[in-house]
């Protein structure tokens, strides 16, 4: 099996912004990585490479963050997305 091509410079920065748009909504919401860990039933080390951009989640990882925040998982992924209120209506 042929191995992947490294990922380029333009997918690297978009992880990047990704983790970063991760890194906004959490800490908007007044969490700290092991309670977002806890709520998603992730590892801290592994979330913490996601919110640094060094690592690529897989979808089911993103859905299972989104949910412990309580966003949709567009959110997530558009960059600069509006954080909504928490009223349940925005998902």
């Amino acid at each position: 099996m042929p191995r992947p091509t490294p990922p380029t410079d333009r997918v690297l920065a978009r992880r990047r912004e990704v983790g970063a748009q991760i890194r906004h909504v959490r800490e908007y919401l007044n969490l700290s990585q092991p309670e977002l860990c806890h709520r998603a039933g992730l590892d801290v080390p592994t979330y913490s490479r996601i919110e640094g951009g060094k690592s690529s989640p897989l979808l089911d990882t993103l859905i299972r963050i989104a949910e412990a925040l309580d966003v949709d998982l567009a959110v997530l992924v558009t960059v600069g997305a509006a954080v909504p209120d928490g009223d349940g209506d925005d998902r």
